[in-house]
């Protein structure tokens, strides 16, 4: 599988997100997607410390086992753990980072993301503590996640001569959810990140899963989601763009899932792709997305499918 760079990192093109083990999936279950991911090449492994109530790294982990020095983890911090464990404080930074490491049984996070802007500690005294894990080794790279383009900026001025800074930014982006475009993604080229879209598949619409007037079946995403949020994304405008898109990948033979990917990986600062999977045939479809190399002719028509006020 082909390779793109985060920093000083070559993740895999197709990458696997985490976020479904502990919760939807069960510790076998999340095994047999992680080593179907590592058979069909995805080196790109993404998790959090909050996700499956802080069991995702520890599954994540042992599921990789002997295999770590093959791929490159990704995991998260700041978003609540709990009353006490929360936000960017440097001293939590350094103890969230030990918690992290201890979970996912290793010596080192390779990319290491604030999940969240925290407000109240500047952002400086987050990215001194970043360093600090840095340069002992601990942490490969330093990325952030939910950041818009001046919280980029910010951060990037205030990174001391010589130190760690942000290498990736993780932010919702997909064919109907566009809103990086305007800003996000023209800082990312301009300070160099690397972009790392998450929701690829808007919670399962752009796989093709949902049908006009039906309730989300169970064992979908949308279906633990509340009727509101669930009217939120089964608009009619984003499911005419869902039909849309539908047919135009149809008709060349491939999925809207594949379409949704690929399209994706046409764009412009986009390192890797994270979609979950929570068995591996889903794991398998996601990888075959990642041989598809739309031409700019193609991405111009894909858009014209389905524009940003879709989203």
């Amino acid at each position: 599988m082909q390779t793109r760079a985060i920093g000083s990192l070559q993740a895999s093109i197709i990458g696997l997100g985490c976020n479904n083990f502990g919760r939807r999936l069960d510790e076998e279950g999340s095994r047999a997607v992680v080593h179907a991911a590592l058979e069909a090449g995805i080196t790109f492994f993404d998790t959090a410390d909050i996700y499956g109530g802080t069991q995702s790294e520890e599954i994540l982990g042992r599921a990789i086992g002997s295999r770590r020095d093959d791929v490159v983890i990704a995991t998260k911090f700041g978003m609540p753990v709990d009353d006490e464990r929360r936000g960017a404080r440097p001293d939590y930074v350094l103890r969230a980072a030990e918690d992290s490491l201890r979970r996912l049984g290793t010596d080192r996070i390779d990319l290491y993301q604030l999940h969240t802007p925290d407000e109240d500690t500047p952002i400086a005294d987050t990215l001194e503590a970043l360093d600090s894990l840095v340069r002992s080794g601990k942490v490969r790279e330093v990325g952030c996640s939910n950041f818009d383009a001046k919280q980029l900026a910010e951060a990037e001025e205030a990174v001391a001569p010589g130190a760690a800074r942000f290498v990736s930014v993780q932010n919702e982006y997909s064919l109907l959810q566009r809103e990086p475009e305007a800003e996000v993604l023209p800082e990312c080229r301009r300070l160099g990140l690397a972009f790392i879209p998450y929701f690829p598949l808007m919670s399962g619409l752009l796989s093709g899963k949902y049908r006009r007037g039906e309730a989300p079946a169970a064992g979908t995403r949308l279906s633990t989601y509340s009727a509101e949020d669930v009217d939120e994304y089964l608009t009619e405008q984003n499911l005419d763009a869902v039909d849309r898109l539908s047919s135009w990948a149809a008709g060349r033979g491939r999925s809207i899932l594949e379409l949704a990917i690929a399209w994706l990986l046409a764009r412009p600062a986009v390192a890797t792709v994270i979609a979950g999977a929570s068995t591996p045939d889903q794991v398998r479809q996601n990888v075959a997305a990642g041989s598809w190399e739309l031409t700019p002719d193609e991405v111009r028509e894909v858009e014209a499918l389905a524009p940003p006020a879709a989203g």
